[in-house]
């Protein structure tokens, strides 16, 4: 979330200009529809982009931070070179690929992007393959500016999709997408206990930036953001399950927390889970991490130069451990099953 307080420069303006000031790569239609939706707010309230700005004011952005940079146009500045150290892109994990978009399954332990300067994330090694195998539009000159990056972010020890978008118009596009809740995003993760039954979960989240731990409660409080997340048990076990968790919005380590909200934190997460069970399920078969994975991806009915990804579903096969304890512990003496 960007917050930005109207000064008396900048006061007596429109909203949907100020916002087209803050956000030039955004398109006006685009702002038009977050300001509908409440990803973009006055004073805290619904706005339609006519109010007069008076100063004061409170305009607040609720992007993730790669949208945000991309809509404000960070993206036109000329990339660094890309240092000859990067770890080589594993192709092998390239699940999709076009002249606009790649999509790439990251395994548990790479960074999505740098959290410190020295740091090598899967966005450095996506430039680099790029310039390597440059066969995006920008390259034979039908788009205007490259904007290589990752669209969405997973945590260091979350596994799967990872949506790159290679030049300026894959890039504006997947992130309409993710900012507009249009693209369906699918994890599947193992959780302590029985989950039978189909669940909708709502509530609020507030992040601790100092500790990059959040707080989740059922009802708003102070500093906190509207969360939802849709949890479909597929396999239910003695004492675990798993789940397909589809992901309404998306903010900061949401999928963890409001399952160890619910009473069913996922195995291998030592900040929100249970401590004991997740050092059994280390002795036994290594667990290190969180058994969570960005499984599927489902896009609606698309338009223009992407049109070709209109209504298709994508897939990323999940780590082998994960896969292990999966098959390990649920086959055999499992309650249901769902296909």
């Amino acid at each position: 979330m960007k917050e930005f307080t109207i000064t008396a420069a900048e006061s007596g303006q429109k909203c949907i200009k100020y916002c087209e000031k803050i956000l030039p790569g955004a398109g006006t239609g685009f702002l038009h529809k977050m300001l509908r939706k409440k990803n973009i707010t006055v004073n805290g309230k619904k706005a339609d982009g006519t109010e007069r700005l008076s100063t004061g004011d409170v305009i607040r952005f609720f992007f993730s931070d790669e949208t945000f940079a991309t809509f404000a146009g960070n993206g036109d500045k000329t990339q660094a070179p890309v240092s000859p150290n990067i770890p080589k892109l594993d192709k092998t994990r390239i699940l999709y690929e076009d002249e606009h978009v790649l999509f790439y399954n990251k395994p548990v332990g790479m960074l999505s992007q740098k959290a410190k300067p020295e740091d090598v994330s899967l966005n450095e090694m996506l430039l680099s393959y790029l310039s390597q195998n440059d066969t995006s539009a920008d390259a034979k000159g039908d788009s205007t500016i490259s904007k290589a990056s990752i669209c969405n972010r997973l945590d260091r020890n979350t596994s799967g999709i990872v949506i790159c978008g290679k030049t300026y118009q894959g890039l504006r596009t997947m992130n309409e997408l993710i900012a507009g809740r249009s693209v369906g995003k699918y994890y599947h993760c193992l959780v302590a206990g029985k989950v039978n039954e189909p669940i909708v979960l709502r509530g609020y989240l507030r992040k601790d930036e100092r500790t990059n731990q959040v707080e989740i409660r059922d009802t708003d409080f102070d500093d906190a953001s509207y969360i939802e997340t849709e949890i479909q048990p597929l396999t239910a076990g003695r004492n675990i399950s798993l789940l397909e968790v589809h992901l309404i919005t998306g903010k900061t380590h949401q999928i963890r927390s409001h399952l160890a909200h619910l009473g069913h934190a996922i195995i291998g997460d030592y900040k929100y889970g249970d401590r004991r069970i997740n050092d059994r399920y280390k002795q036994k078969y290594g667990v290190k991490s969180q058994l969570l994975h960005a499984h599927r991806l489902v896009f609606p009915q698309m338009e223009g130069a992407l049109a070709h990804l209109g209504e298709k579903e994508f897939t990323a096969p999940k780590p082998v451990l994960f896969t292990r304890i999966e098959k390990e512990e649920l086959h055999g003496y499992m309650d249901f099953q769902r296909t």
